[in-house]
C-alpha cells in the first residue's frame, strides 16, 4: 500500500501581487521580440564571419 504524503496547503491560485511596479525599462513585447531577432542575426553574422576553425 502506497505511503500517503501530506502536502503543504497552497492559496490555489488567490495569492495576489502587486500587478504593476514602477520600472525604469517599460519594455513592450515587440521591442523584446525585435531585439531577440537581433541578438541572433548578430549571433549567427559572428559565426559567418568569424568561423571557429
Amino acid at each position: 500500500m502506497a505511503e500517503k504524503i501530506n502536502m503543504p496547503a497552497g492559496f490555489g491560485g488567490l495569492m495576489r501581487y502587486k500587478e504593476e511596479y514602477p520600472s525604469k525599462f517599460m519594455l513592450e513585447p515587440k521591442h523584446v521580440v525585435i531585439f531577440i531577432i537581433l541578438i541572433i542575426i548578430f549571433s549567427a553574422g559572428l559565426r559567418i564571419f568569424f568561423p571557429i576553425s
